[in-house]
């Protein structure tokens, strides 16, 4: 049986969502990894997005920062974080990948403060571009470990818009309709959004976890799909390409 490690798995899943053809808003770390091994196996047309503004690069290794030299090494453009904003609400951007300290059942993430907003328990650095890509970007991503302080039922600010408080509420708030959270990626599980509540929910699990395990994990109920099976382990291929191509260092894989 091949062996992985949780990271892997995570990268792995999220890579497998991201087809051919399509464009993605990534950051450093295990996004930036997804995306690279995606174009390395089943999406070799898929157009990068970097915040800075490296625009559809062939990573030759993993970057360390949006601004690295390397996330413009063969791209399209090297523009700046105006043009990858503007072309993310002119509604070019396919998928993104963000994330945060606090996420709600309907895909709200939280990355500014927990506590009271006057007198917080803990400041953090806030949006950035992540409520910009949240809100024009077509499909949302989040890759993150799973617990019950992170997952929580409602968040204590709003930095970045899921589904806000369910069916509709997007484009009421004069959101682009169509858009919205698609994935979360965990270390146990993947997750989805009812098409009709909006709501997270299961959609496979990892290989030695369980459902009752993962809902013990969250700190709001989880209801699971029609249909949840068990997450496809990574391929030895797969592997291989993430291991020897994509993070040979282990800056992401070796965490």
């Amino acid at each position: 049986m091949t062996t992985y490690s949780t990271m892997e798995m995570m990268i792995v899943a999220a890579a497998r969502e991201l087809e051919d053809g399509k464009s993605v808003a990534v950051g450093t770390g295990a996004p930036c990894a997804a995306a690279m091994l995606a174009q390395k196996t089943h999406a070799p047309n898929l157009v990068i997005f970097f915040e800075a503004g490296g625009v559809a690069p062939i990573l030759p290794q993993m970057p360390i920062s949006v601004g690295d030299s390397r996330t413009t090494w063969r791209a399209v453009m090297a523009s700046g974080m105006a043009d990858i904003m503007e072309t993310c609400q002119r509604g070019m951007v396919d998928y993104c990948f963000l994330g945060g300290a606090q996420i709600d059942p309907y895909g709200n993430l939280n990355s500014t403060s927990i506590g009271d907003w006057q007198k917080p328990k803990v400041r953090f650095p806030g949006s950035g571009g992540a409520n910009d890509f949240a809100s024009f970007a077509w499909k949302v991503m989040v890759i993150t470990p799973q617990d019950a302080r992170r997952f929580v039922p409602k968040v204590d600010f709003i930095t970045t818009p899921g589904y806000l408080d369910g069916p509709g509420a997007r484009e009421r708030a004069g959101l682009p309709e169509g858009g919205g959270p698609h994935r979360v990626i965990t270390n146990m599980a993947v997750l989805g959004f009812d098409p009709a509540t909006r709501r997270m929910r299961v959609e496979s699990v990892h290989r030695g976890r369980t459902l009752a395990e993962v809902q013990q994990n969250c700190g709001f109920e989880l209801p699971a799909a029609p249909q949840v099976g068990e997450t496809p382990p990574p391929t030895p291929e797969e592997l291989e390409i993430l291991r020897t191509q994509v993070d040979p260092l282990r800056y992401i894989i070796g965490r």
